[in-house]
C-alpha cells in the first residue's frame, strides 16, 4: 500500500516536470520578418512635400481608426524628393526610406511597395515625378507603402508681390554674389521688372532688397531650372526664404529677363551671343575685402586683350594673390618667391607663376594707391606706386592681457596717429598675460608680433623694439606687470614701444 502511494507520487512529479518543460518551450517564439514600427506620429519631409525640408515642422500623416500603425495622407506633392520621419527636430533619428534610391512616384502610383527604416546613410529618397494631389498610405505593421494619384493640383491663389525695386544676384549676373550691390532691373510698371544685358554661365536668383541674405528671394520652384537660348524651362516662380533654389544659365549671352510680380512669372529671351571677359579675383589682407571671396577685389580683363588685367586702387600693408576662380584649392597667380615686396619703388620682381602651391604671396610693405598689371600671357606682374592717400587700416589688439581677451569681436582697437604714416597708439590697462595685434579679425591671417619669443612689456618698457608681421610662430608680447600703459606701434617702421603711466 505504501509502495503504491509512493509510485503515484513519483508519477505525479514526472507529469508535472513534463508540463513545466512544455511551458518553457512555448516561450521560445521565432519571428519571421520585421517587428511592427510602434509610433504615434509619422511625418513627410522633403522638397516634394508641402512643408519642404523643415525638420521642425514636417507634414504630419494621420493614423487610421482601424489600425493605429497604418498612416494615411492626402494632399499636394510637388516634383521633388521625400522621405519620412517618426519625430521632429533632428536629422539624426531613423528615417523611412525606399528600398531603392530614387524610387519614382508618378501618376501611375505605387502599390504595396516595401520600405526600409534606418538612421544615417545611404540617404535614399522617393522621387515625385508628376506634381499633383496624391493619396499616400504607410503600413508600419507590414513595412509597406502605397501611393495613388488623385488629380491635378489646384492653381495657387497668389497676391502680387509689392516691391519698389528688384535685383538679380548670382554668379551669372554682372555683380555676381554681391548682396550689397546686386544687379538692379528696370521697373516698367508696378509689378513688371526687366533686365537686358549680359548673363554668364552660372546661377541666379532675385530679391527685392539689398544687404541681407535673410529675406525671401524670387526663385524657381525646383532648383536648377534652366535658362538658355530656348528661354526658361519653367515660367512660374516662388517667393520664399528656402529652399535655396536658383536658376541656372546654361549659355552665356545677352538676355532680356522679365519678372512679373503680379503673375509670379519669369520670361527669358536670348538676344545675341556674348562671351564675358575673364576676371581676376584678388584677395589678401592688403586688399579691402581681406580673405573673403564674397568681397574679393575684381580685376577686369582688357577688352582688347583678355590676357591683360589692370587695376588701380588702394592697398594696405599685407599680402595678396589673385585667381581666376573663387576657390582656395584652385591655382593662384603669385610671385616667383614668397614675400616678394611691393613698395614705393614698385615690385621687387616682375616674374609671376600660376600654381596651387607653395602659397607664395606678394607683400605690400608701403600702403598707398597703386596700379597693378597682371599679364597672364607672358606671366609678368607690375606694380606702380601712385600716391600715399590711403586710409590707415584698423589695428586691433587681442590676448589674455587685454580687456577683451582672445575674442576678436571684443578686440581692442588702436588709434592711427595723425600725420605719422603707419603709427598707432593706445592707452589703457593691461593685465599680466600676453597680446598680439592684427588688421583683420581672422585667426588665420598674419599678426604683428615681437621678432622673437619671450619679449616682455613692463614698467621698464618693451624688452625688444622690433616687430614682425607673420602667421607664425605664434610669438606674443608678455606683460609682466599690470598697469596703465601707452603702447605705440609703427607698422611701417615695424617698431613698438610701451610706457607705463604713473
Amino acid at each position: 500500500m505504501k509502495i503504491k502511494n509512493i509510485f503515484k507520487i513519483f508519477l505525479l512529479l514526472l507529469l508535472t516536470s513534463g508540463a513545466a518543460g512544455c511551458e518553457g518551450e512555448k516561450d521560445h517564439i521565432i519571428i519571421d520578418g520585421n517587428l511592427p514600427i510602434k509610433t504615434p506620429t509619422l511625418y513627410l519631409v522633403g522638397d516634394a512635400t508641402p512643408n519642404g525640408w523643415s525638420i521642425d515642422a514636417p507634414t504630419p500623416m494621420t493614423p487610421t481608426k482601424e489600425d493605429p500603425l497604418v498612416f494615411v495622407w492626402e494632399g499636394p506633392l510637388n516634383a521633388g524628393e521625400m522621405k519620412l520621419c517618426l519625430a521632429t527636430g533632428s536629422w539624426d533619428n531613423p528615417f523611412i526610406h525606399p528600398m531603392v534610391a530614387g524610387d519614382e512616384i508618378t501618376k501611375d502610383g505605387i502599390r504595396e511597395a516595401e520600405f526600409d527604416m534606418y538612421a544615417g546613410d545611404p540617404d535614399k529618397k522617393w522621387k515625385v515625378v508628376d506634381a499633383g494631389i496624391y493619396s499616400l498610405c504607410f503600413d508600419l505593421r507590414n513595412w509597406t507603402m502605397s501611393a495613388s494619384y488623385v488629380r491635378e493640383q489646384d492653381a495657387p491663389v497668389v497676391e502680387p508681390i509689392e516691391a519698389d525695386a528688384l535685383y538679380m544676384v548670382g554668379s551669372s549676373t554682372p555683380n555676381e554674389w554681391n548682396i550689397d550691390n546686386p544687379t538692379e532691373l528696370e521697373r516698367k510698371s508696378d509689378y513688371v521688372f526687366v533686365y537686358e544685358g549680359p548673363l554668364a554661365e552660372g546661377e541666379m536668383k532675385a530679391c527685392t532688397t539689398t544687404g541681407s541674405w535673410d529675406v525671401p528671394f524670387v526663385r524657381p520652384a525646383a532648383n536648377g531650372c534652366k535658362i538658355g537660348k530656348d528661354g526658361v524651362a519653367e515660367e512660374g516662380f516662388v517667393y520664399t526664404t528656402g529652399p535655396d533654389n536658383k536658376w541656372v544659365v546654361e549659355t552665356s549671352g545677352i538676355y532680356r529677363i522679365t519678372f512679373d510680380l503680379a503673375k509670379w512669372t519669369i520670361v527669358a529671351e536670348y538676344l545675341e551671343d556674348f562671351a564675358p571677359a575673364p576676371k581676376l579675383f584678388m584677395i589678401g589682407e592688403a586688399t579691402i575685402g581681406g580673405w573673403s571671396w564674397d568681397n574679393a577685389t575684381v580685376v577686369e580683363a582688357n577688352p582688347d586683350n583678355h590676357n591683360l588685367f589692370v587695376w588701380e586702387g588702394e592697398l594696405s600693408r599685407g599680402s595678396l594673390k589673385a585667381s581666376l576662380e573663387k576657390d582656395f584649392n584652385a591655382p593662384f597667380y603669385r610671385p616667383s618667391y614668397g614675400g616678394c615686396e611691393i613698395s614705393e619703388s614698385g615690385v621687387a620682381s616682375n616674374k609671376m607663376v600660376h600654381t596651387a602651391s607653395p602659397d607664395d604671396q606678394w607683400m605690400v610693405v608701403a600702403a598707398g594707391k597703386y596700379r597693378l598689371t597682371f599679364n597672364i600671357a607672358d606671366m609678368t606682374f607690375d606694380a606702380v606706386y601712385l600716391d600715399a592717400s590711403v586710409a590707415a587700416p584698423a589695428l586691433y589688439m587681442i590676448g589674455s592681457a587685454t580687456a577683451g581677451g582672445w575674442s576678436l569681436d571684443d578686440a581692442t582697437e588702436y588709434t592711427p596717429t595723425v600725420g605719422v604714416e603707419g603709427e598707432y597708439t593706445w592707452t589703457g590697462t593691461l593685465k599680466t598675460g600676453t597680446f598680439k595685434l592684427c588688421t583683420e579679425k581672422d585667426f588665420s591671417a598674419p599678426f604683428y608680433r615681437p621678432s622673437s619669443s619671450g619679449c616682455t612689456v613692463s614698467k621698464a618698457g618693451v624688452s625688444a623694439p622690433d616687430v614682425v608681421y607673420t602667421t607664425g610662430p605664434d610669438d606674443q608680447w608678455e606683460v609682466t606687470e599690470e598697469g596703465v600703459y601707452t603702447i605705440t606701434i609703427n607698422i611701417k617702421d615695424m617698431t613698438i614701444k610701451a610706457e607705463m603711466q604713473n
